[in-house]
C-alpha cells in the first residue's frame, strides 16, 4: 500500500512493474507515447492542411506554394503515420480482447490506402477530387481517434 504523505488516501501498486528500464521509465509507456505522438502529427497534420489550402489559395498563392507545402506535409505526415503504425504493433496486444479494436484497425487501412493512393495519383486528379479524397482521409483518421477513446 502506497500512501500521500499526509497518510489520507491510499492505492495498492504493483510490487514490481513490468518492462522498466533501469532509469524507471516504462518501455510501454514510452512506445504508448511514440504511438501517441506519431497519430498527433498524422491528424494534426491533416487537419492543419486541410485548413490551410484554402486560406492559401485564396491568397493567391500559385501552384508551386501548394505542391512544396503538400511535399514536406507528405514527409511529415508519413513519419507520423509510421510510428504510430510500427508502436501500434505493440501497443495492439493490450487491446485484444476490446470490441473497439476492429473498428480501429479498418480505419488505420482505410486512412493508409486512402492517403497512399492519394499521394501516388495526386499529379492525375482534379482538385475538387483531391479535395474529396482529402475529406475522406480525415474522416477515417478521426475514425482511428474516436475507435482508440473507445479502447
Amino acid at each position: 500500500m502506497v500512501r500521500c504523505p499526509d497518510r489520507s488516501v491510499g492505492f495498492s501498486a504493483p510490487a514490481t512493474p513490468p518492462h522498466f528500464t533501469p532509469n524507471g521509465a516504462s518501455v510501454t509507456g514510452i512506445v504508448r507515447f511514440l504511438h501517441l505522438l506519431g497519430a498527433m502529427v498524422w491528424v494534426g497534420g491533416l487537419i492543419t492542411l486541410g485548413s490551410l489550402v484554402p486560406a492559401l489559395r485564396k491568397a493567391g498563392a500559385d501552384r508551386t506554394i501548394l505542391q512544396a507545402a503538400a511535399r514536406q506535409f507528405g514527409r511529415v505526415s508519413w513519419v507520423g503515420f509510421g510510428l504510430a503504425f510500427v508502436t501500434g504493433g505493440s501497443v495492439v496486444v493490450d487491446y485484444l480482447d476490446a470490441p473497439a479494436l476492429p473498428w480501429k484497425l479498418a480505419a488505420v487501412a482505410a486512412a493508409g490506402g486512402l492517403a497512399l493512393w492519394h499521394q501516388l495519383r495526386a499529379r492525375q486528379q482534379t482538385p475538387r477530387t483531391r479535395g474529396a479524397l482529402q475529406g475522406l482521409i480525415l474522416a477515417a483518421s478521426l475514425g482511428i481517434v474516436a475507435a482508440a477513446v473507445a479502447l
